[in-house]
């Protein structure tokens, strides 16, 4: 586990090497924060399910659907100040098509961090101790927040936390993915329109 913590420290500091557009931004988040962190968990005997890969319990994906229906007003508040709307969307768009393109990449990029942080960190952690697990991935999904809007920056560890404990009670790290990414989707859209 203190191989794959440190593996957290190398890819926050690569986050901010690589990937200068979303091409290659998914093609690095995949292979750094998911193909690589889950041949080395399968080597320290872990399997893939244990791991938060599988579908999961439904009630998670209950809860993180309410959390998206009670953060709207937050990301409609936040999508009309003028740091989020000088940093967001990330990428230019040249159409729609493009803009559908590159969302698609962008969930790419935040099922790899949902994957490593709320998957591959969080559940063999929680087993032995659930706040550690939530506080250890935690840390480093905060860090990697820094240099964005600086409203930002407590809201993800908030976020963290909460996403932390709907996969939990899931056993699977695919609601807060669908949260993330769906947010991120509508906040792009009402950043654009």
């Amino acid at each position: 586990m203190i191989a794959l913590y440190a593996l957290a420290g190398i890819l926050i500091a690569l986050n901010y090497r690589l990937g200068k557009n979303v091409y290659e931004w998914a093609f690095y988040d995949a292979l750094f924060y998911v193909l690589i962190p889950l041949t080395v968990a399968y080597f320290l005997g872990f399997k893939p399910r244990e791991l938060g890969f599988k579908t999961g319990k439904r009630d998670g994906y209950v809860w993180a659907f309410a959390l998206f229906l009670l953060s709207f007003p937050i990301s409609v508040y936040a999508s009309q100040l003028e740091n989020f709307k000088a940093y967001y969307p990330i990428f230019a768009y040249s159409s729609w098509e493009d803009f559908l393109l590159k969302e698609l990449l962008i969930g790419v990029i935040m099922f790899a961090h949902e994957a490593f942080y709320r998957g591959i960190l969080l559940f063999p952690l929680a087993r032995k101790n659930k706040w550690l697990g939530i506080i250890v991935q935690n840390v480093p999904y905060t860090l990697v927040h820094m240099g964005k809007p600086p409203l930002e920056v407590p809201y993800s560890f908030i976020a963290g936390i909460i996403f932390a404990k709907i996969d939990l009670k899931s056993e699977s790290f695919l609601p807060s993915f669908l949260l993330h990414w769906i947010g991120a989707v509508v906040f792009d859209l009402l950043i654009v329109l």
